[in-house]
């Protein structure tokens, strides 16, 4: 154990209450949901905790930024907002900053709250896209009105509302007018997360308030924005990967290698995982250097 980390106490009770186990499996994996459960008052997510957390963490697994900006926002155009990563979690309350620790399961302490999250998610998760892969965790925090832009995640995602509240409005995965294919294949190249707007996209999203003691599920790719509410917010994200996911990356990665020499691309279908032909093809060209 880390000598600076905070010892996770055993949960005396599930984190996930039956009825949101059941919610969650009944939508996973392509219908966002919203669940419960009960992480609000772990010492691991205090700000103090967590300010700790990020002055020990590397400065690539740190990314904080001033929060009021507009829903659709260039990466390079992300306003910087002067204070110190400590500074900015320690005086959430004033600076008007949003902040994100990556990667938290690097420290065992973190490491081991998300294990006991996803383990009791995990064999509902295995029925239907195979093992758990990839396990992270992330931790977003936002200063009162803030507002997280227009965005994709490539991950399966359950995103706990611990401290504050925020609405989360969710768009469907693989709307075509909202993730062009070649943002897709951008994306899974190691293209920005962050999507284009445009307002006459809003009315086909479904706003989700969030609250402590409140989750939702968000399927992989599908498009969301982050409204924050008066007080500051904290909100843990429990990641995962699976053979679905993994197979949509490389589908669309190869058709990026197809796009760059005039070759017609593929469909990827809503189960990528089944288009074993295609991933192989792609597969033999990566090794062969293609």
């Amino acid at each position: 154990m880390n000598a600076h980390s905070p010892i996770a106490p055993a949960p005396a009770q599930p984190l996930f209450p039956e009825d949101a186990r059941a919610a969650f499996a009944a939508a996973y994996p392509d219908r966002p949901v919203k669940l419960s459960h009960r992480l609000m008052d772990h010492p691991l997510l205090s700000l103090d905790a967590l300010a700790a957390l990020a002055e020990r963490m590397p400065a690539d697994r740190v990314e904080y930024n001033l929060g009021r900006m507009p829903l659709g926002v260039r990466p390079e155009d992300t306003p910087e907002n002067g204070l110190t990563l400590g500074e900015t979690i320690r005086t959430i309350e004033t600076n008007g900053s949003w902040a994100v620790l990556k990667n938290v399961e690097a420290d065992p302490a973190y490491a081991a709250l998300l294990d006991s999250a996803l383990d009791e998610i995990a064999p509902i998760v295995a029925r239907s896209t195979g093992p758990m892969l990839h396990r992270e965790a992330f931790i977003f925090l936002t200063s009162p009105g803030s507002i997280t832009p227009f965005h994709m995640d490539p991950e399966h995602n359950i995103l706990l509302q611990i401290r504050g509240s925020k609405t989360m409005t969710v768009f469907p995965a693989r709307d075509e007018e909202m993730v062009p294919a070649q943002k897709s294949e951008d994306f899974h190249g190691g293209g920005h997360r962050n999507l284009e707007w445009k307002d006459s996209f809003r009315a086909r999203g479904i706003a989700v308030p969030l609250a402590p003691g409140d989750a939702i599920h968000m399927p992989v790719k599908a498009p969301h924005f982050v409204e924050n509410g008066p007080a500051v917010s904290v909100s843990l994200s429990v990641t995962w990967r699976s053979e679905r996911s993994v197979a949509e990356g490389e589908l669309h990665s190869f058709n990026a290698l197809l796009r760059r020499r005039g070759l017609p691309v593929g469909r990827v279908s809503d189960r990528p995982e089944e288009q074993g032909l295609r991933r192989f093809v792609y597969r033999v060209m990566r090794k062969l250097g293609a």
